[in-house]
């Protein structure tokens, strides 16, 4: 499995705007847009920090896994995404060698790439995201 760089890393926050001013005031860094992800119950905003991001990602609704996540462990970074080559191919690999995953094949996420979760369980309790762009 060939993995790039960490794409980004996901925090659950509930409120996107008083999130962001944290990020872009404190920090300095900038806001590359927002988007909805229907599928997964969020919207995004993605901030950059050199090749790498930080995805904040507020809950749409009470059903959202980013407000289940909320509601148990508090706002607080959600998952780590390592951008790879072919997420089919990792995930046949991570598969091989008898590790939970919690998707079985890609799914589309945000800016229309491809991803899959790696389960917690797996991973020493971090919630592990393969990326990769999607194939239009």
């Amino acid at each position: 499995m060939a993995i790039n760089k960490i794409d980004h890393i996901g925090i659950a926050v509930k409120d996107l705007t008083s999130s962001l001013k944290f990020y872009e005031e404190a920090l300095g860094l900038e806001n590359i847009g927002f988007e909805v992800v229907e599928e997964q119950g969020v919207r995004v905003a993605f901030l950059t920090v050199g090749e790498s991001k930080i995805e904040l990602l507020e809950p749409l609704n009470e059903e959202s896994p980013i407000a289940k996540f909320i509601a148990k462990r508090g706002e607080g970074i959600h998952h780590i995404c390592l951008d790879v080559e072919d997420v089919p191919e990792a995930l046949g690999e991570l598969k091989e060698r008898n590790l939970q995953l919690i998707d079985q094949q890609p799914r589309r996420g945000a800016h229309h790439k491809d991803i899959a979760f790696v389960h917690p369980k797996s991973s020493s309790g971090v919630l592990i995201e393969l990326s990769m762009d999607g194939k239009d």
